[in-house]
């Protein structure tokens, strides 16, 4: 116990029972410290209250989560106006709850700073941080059958419907993890069970890192692609509804984006598991500078890169529904999509 807590335990002294004569000194000491947690959860005050029996062991920046929380509105109103005006809206759906998940992750820091002993604060902080990337690479999962289906599906190992099923049920099986994680550390009335909850959520975080690793195999998609092209296969299978969409070369830029995004949100993931694994008291979960570093800048320039390559701004929403039915859909439906590639080009 440092100076401050020992200076405010001998002032609560007096209200511990004068006739508790079976009490030990440290029995004493320890329900001295216990009334005095209670003081500062209470109402914090920064000169009695230490900040190493806090939640986190710093008040976090006003000023820098501010920006990040900013930032995440800006982002917010971006992917509402793109979804709702190019009509992607599951995409649209599972990325802006992801950000409302960052903006109230940042509020919960906001609130720690005015009071980081107390627990709800805390998780606010905690929880929806956690979960919101899983939502993000939902998002992206939504985009690669579609790639794949406008480049080209005979250069894939597997459907491009599979791509979704696969990627997507994975990362619901982390969404749900992480949130039933969250939902035990949240309720918990002890120690054991906010801990339980945090380990439950690590295995979700783990769950997520080891599903994006398998996400690789769009690199190999794209190697197949790369040496089609190179011996004058790869336009002979690439549906004709696409062409248009190919030659402009958003499509490539739009896979750049989402290579981006899906690699900073797997380095953030990575920092996440190494951060909790440690547990809340480890120098790592209570460094400000690399949580600052490793958290929002990267979780914002993915997102930013989703929002700037926004699919409904790529594909337009004629391509998106087309692509999202698969390749014999699409190619059934060429035909009178052709048609109308006045009306497509204004989506491109």
């Amino acid at each position: 116990m440092d100076l401050a807590l020992s200076l405010i335990a001998r002032d609560e002294a007096a209200s511990v029972p004068s006739n508790d004569t079976d009490m030990t000194p440290e029995m004493r000491a320890q329900m001295q410290f216990m009334q005095l947690r209670r003081q500062c959860i209470k109402k914090f005050d920064p000169v009695k209250c230490s900040m190493d029996y806090a939640m986190l062991r710093y008040r976090p920046s006003i000023a820098g989560n501010s920006i990040y929380l900013v930032c995440f509105v800006i982002l917010l109103a971006a992917h509402l106006f793109f979804g709702v005006r190019k009509k992607t809206y599951k995409y649209c759906g599972v990325v802006c709850l992801g950000i409302v998940g960052e903006i109230a992750g940042y509020v919960g820091r906001l609130m720690l700073y005015n009071n980081p002993y107390n627990m709800d604060n805390f998780l606010m902080n905690l929880v929806p941080l956690t979960i919101a990337p899983a939502l993000f690479t939902g998002g992206i999962y939504l985009c690669l059958g579609r790639v794949i289906t406008a480049i080209g599906a005979e250069n894939s190992r597997i459907k491009p419907k599979m791509y979704t099923y696969i990627f997507v049920g994975a990362d619901l099986v982390s969404l749900i993890l992480q949130a039933i994680g969250g939902a035990m550390a949240s309720m918990a009335n002890d120690d054991d069970g906010r801990d339980l909850g945090v380990n439950i959520m690590i295995a979700g975080l783990i769950f997520q890192v080891v599903s994006m690793s398998l996400f690789g195999i769009w690199g190999d998609f794209v190697l197949r692609t790369n040496k089609a092209k190179k011996n004058g296969t790869l336009s002979r299978i690439q549906p004709p509804l696409y062409s248009q969409l190919r030659s402009s070369g958003n499509l490539k830029w739009f896979q750049w984006s989402l290579a981006v995004a899906t690699i900073l949100i797997y380095i953030r993931c990575i920092y996440r598991v190494a951060e909790l694994w440690g547990g809340f008291q480890s120098h790592l979960a209570n460094d400000e500078v690399t949580f600052m570093i490793f958290e929002g800048p990267l979780i914002i320039i993915a997102v930013s890169a989703m929002a700037m390559f926004h699919p409904g701004r790529v594909f337009g929403k004629e391509l998106w529904v087309a692509a999202g039915k698969g390749v014999r859909s699409a190619e059934k439906n060429s035909d009178s999509f052709d048609l109308s590639t006045e009306n497509l080009r204004s989506h491109v």
